[in-house]
């Protein structure tokens, strides 16, 4: 799971998150559009775009990157990313890039050729947080950096918070998923089945996500199953191949298999 794809979710979900995060007013995100935009030149994609609408020509683009990881050429690519939207759509506006780290120690230097930009840069450290603030989003942002210990009762405080403010039945599953997305993200290596007792989500099983991952386990369960089907029919006819005076290395290239499957079935054949 790609942090994102959550946060891409998490600002279409709550797109005043971006201004509560900036210490503007909320009330600038009616101003806004968010969307993920691609430079067709080079094919490139920008995680996500604040665009003002045309009645506010006072208001910014914000562009804005979320990194979770260290790369030293992030602001290269940053910045020639921003620097190929101006000049594919021109807009008569000023911009400001934001970045969300994960935290400081993923942040790298500015390079030097891009100084000019230091006043256009705002870069946000997200474990840094304030742990005071009853924004839902925030506390989903949190949830990524929450202790294994806090994480449980911090997710049903969430899906808590979630059922009381958001009243839209819809937006409301849509959210709780989210904040499921964070958990299978911040907790890998466990299972569904672990991650469901874990957190006790009544409603886990009942939620897209989880229909959306078991139904890819099952495809993939079935294609394992298809071809191990496949395979075990391809090794039922290694005897009558030897018979015909093939030698072990031209059965498996005639089956499209190793050879030590081959030489495998020739061994149980012989026992």
């Amino acid at each position: 799971m790609k942090t994102d794809k959550i946060f891409y979710t998490l600002f279409q979900a709550f797109p005043d998150l971006l201004f509560q995060l900036l210490g503007q007013p909320s009330e600038l995100a009616q101003n806004y559009q968010f969307q993920s935009i691609e430079i067709k030149e080079l094919a490139f994609r920008l995680d996500g775009v604040f665009l003002p609408d045309d009645n506010s020509p006072e208001q910014p683009i914000y562009f804005l990157e979320v990194q979770f990881q260290k790369d030293p050429n992030f602001y290269w690519r940053f910045f020639t990313e921003i620097i190929l939207y101006l000049n594919q759509y021109k807009p008569h506006r000023q911009w400001q890039a934001i970045v969300l780290w994960g935290k400081p120690s993923f942040d790298v230097e500015l390079p030097l050729a891009y100084e000019l930009f230091q006043s256009r840069l705002q870069q946000i450290y997200l474990d840094s947080l304030p742990q005071t603030s009853s924004s839902l989003a925030l506390g989903i942002i949190q949830l990524l950096f929450t202790p294994e210990t806090n994480a449980p009762a911090q997710t049903q405080a969430l899906v808590s918070q979630t059922r009381q403010q958001i009243s839209d039945v819809n937006l409301q599953q849509d959210i709780i998923e989210l904040i499921e997305k964070v958990i299978t993200y911040k907790f890998p290596q466990k299972s569904r089945q672990e991650l469901e007792q874990m957190f006790t989500l009544t409603d886990w099983q009942q939620t897209r996500f989880y229909q959306d991952a078991k139904k890819e386990g099952e495809e993939i369960g079935k294609q394992i199953g298809e071809q191990r089907g496949e395979q075990k029919a391809k090794l039922e006819t290694v005897p009558l191949l030897l018979k015909l005076g093939l030698t072990p290395e031209q059965i498996a290239l005639e089956l499209k298999l190793d050879l030590e499957q081959i030489q495998a079935a020739i061994a149980n054949q012989n026992h």
